[in-house]
């Protein structure tokens, strides 16, 4: 496909993002734009959203790229039917011809006494949390629990289930939730954050024989510690570009095959209960010789571990630490749970996206996939400015303050009580209204394959719309298919490059 600069889709749209990265500004030059028009319709600019996330991180992934080869940064092509067919990669997913299971009976939306909340309970000890929080018993159906939420008020119902470990959230406008506390916080910081930790080191040698234009992160050893799909978006893409990523799940903590089988792509998976002495030891072995840790737990949550920021910078100096959260570091809800149905509704987007009659939702689970991209691009970065200067990094990025940008066309966080939230633009409009946009020139079809050697059978899935540096600027596919969740020894590959730490 010939790639041209698409009207209102230049790369400037990345300078938000890519700033907060500490990107070179003069850098989004190198990015072209094109493809299909009308996708991801909204009242919000997702495409654009979605657009901008991942020309960043294929903008960072050809910076890196540039600097271990020793040649000017190539050129990136963002296609956006890669990219809209990419943030809805779980719907198109199919193993041996089935489709995965997205959410269950109790995720959904409620009517409440006087508004709407939200629950997610696609795991069971969040449905028993829920259910125990509402007085219910096990097997109550979903009537029964309509019935006990049109009683209750949506935010007494949010504040009980939350007390009871669940997850439930009330319904607010983008004025409620910029007066509200936790809004307040996540608007006062950037989108992202990228600073240095501990002392200084010397900078990285990136040389590696395996390393080139196409796998500038090969010889990379990340941790993932991360679940559902922000976080396995953003180590998914980091394995696509070379790096040998292992995934690390709690043995005790329930997980979807279904949803790794979406994001494991050029993965490995192991499980490691790291309360126990043996498991422990064996983490901190894989810690000793790994060059990035991406974390997805609530901020705070693996300090008990010693994986607290501070003390991995100075037991590891020249690590890169990359956290994902969902509603920020600061502010009462940083140590809540979440996901990006509940930050949807919990930051206004689900009543922009809605009618007065009931509430609506995003074309995509985009704060989930774009801060997945954003947090890959974060990572990159850092790996350069590490080959540069040195030093360990800390990478912060969060699904609320993803919707905080969103909800402000685009504009970055950081300014306090005067970022109010700002009225919709009226060029977006409502997904119905544009469905007939589309036309005949976007094809998903073009933008998925069939990979089927391997363990779970023929599976049908989206190519990364992150093209690879010095490639065609197609959306590219992964070195391996994705295995069973857990089914891997905890070990990293044999590689030639250099470790970090």
């Amino acid at each position: 496909m010939t790639h041209t600069s698409a009207p209102g889709a230049s790369a400037p749209d990345a300078a938000t993002p890519w700033a907060a990265l500490g990107g070179d500004p003069a850098l989004l030059d190198r990015v072209d734009t094109g493809g299909p028009a009308g996708l991801l319709g909204a009242r919000l600019p997702v495409m654009e959203l979605a657009r901008s996330t991942v020309a960043v991180c294929a903008l960072a992934a050809a910076e890196l790229a540039a600097h271990r080869s020793g040649v000017p940064v190539p050129r990136v092509r963002v296609d956006d039917g890669a990219v809209a067919t990419a943030f809805i990669s779980e719907r198109h997913l199919r193993i041996d011809g089935r489709a995965p299971v997205s959410f269950a009976p109790l995720s959904r939306f409620w009517r409440t006494a006087e508004g709407w909340v939200r629950t997610h309970a696609n795991y069971p000890h969040h449905r028993a949390r829920l259910l125990s929080a509402l007085g219910l018993p096990e097997d109550a159906t979903p009537e029964t629990v309509a019935g006990v939420f049109a009683e209750r008020q949506a935010v007494e119902i949010e504040e009980t289930v939350y007390a009871a470990g669940g997850l439930a959230v009330a319904l607010r406008s983008p004025e409620e939730w910029t007066a509200h506390p936790q809004g307040a916080a996540v608007a006062s910081r950037p989108l992202a954050t990228l600073d240095r930790l501990g002392a200084p080191t010397a900078p990285r040698p990136l040389t590696s024989p395996s390393a080139s234009l196409g796998s500038p992160a090969a010889g990379l050893r990340v941790l993932d510690l991360t679940r559902v799909i922000a976080g396995p978006v953003a180590t998914r893409t980091l394995a696509l570009l070379g790096a040998d990523v292992l995934r690390v799940d709690a043995p005790q903590l329930p997980e979807s095959q279904d949803a790794h089988s979406d994001t494991g792509f050029g993965k490995r998976s192991t499980r490691l209960d790291l309360g126990t002495r043996s498991d422990r030891a064996v983490f901190e072995e894989l810690l000793a010789s790994a060059d990035v840790l991406v974390t997805g737990y609530r901020p705070g949550a693996l300090d008990a571990y010693g994986l607290a920021p501070d003390v991995l910078a100075e037991r590891h100096p020249g690590l890169v630490l990359a956290q994902l959260s969902a509603w920020g570091t600061t502010g009462p809800w940083h140590g809540r749970r979440g996901f990006d149905s509940l930050v949807q509704v919990a930051t206004g987007i689900a009543a922009v996206e809605g009618t007065p009659q009931e509430p609506g939702a995003l074309p995509a689970q985009a704060l989930d996939h774009g801060t997945g991209y954003l947090l890959a691009a974060g990572v990159l970065r850092s790996v350069t400015e590490q080959g540069r200067e040195g030093g360990t990094r800390l990478l912060r990025a969060s699904l609320a303050g993803t919707a905080q940008w969103l909800l402000s066309g685009g504009r970055g966080g950081g300014g306090g009580a005067q970022d109010e939230a700002r009225a919709v633009d009226a060029s977006y409009v409502h997904a119905e209204d544009r469905a007939g946009s589309v036309g005949t020139s976007y094809n998903p079809s073009a933008y998925l394959t069939t990979t089927a050697a391997g363990p779970l059978g023929e599976i049908l899935h989206a190519l990364s719309p992150v093209a690879l540096p010095g490639g065609d600027g197609g959306p590219a596919n992964w070195s391996r298919p994705p295995g069973r969740l857990g089914a891997d020894a905890p070990e990293w590959r044999t590689r030639t490059g250099p470790t970090a730490n």
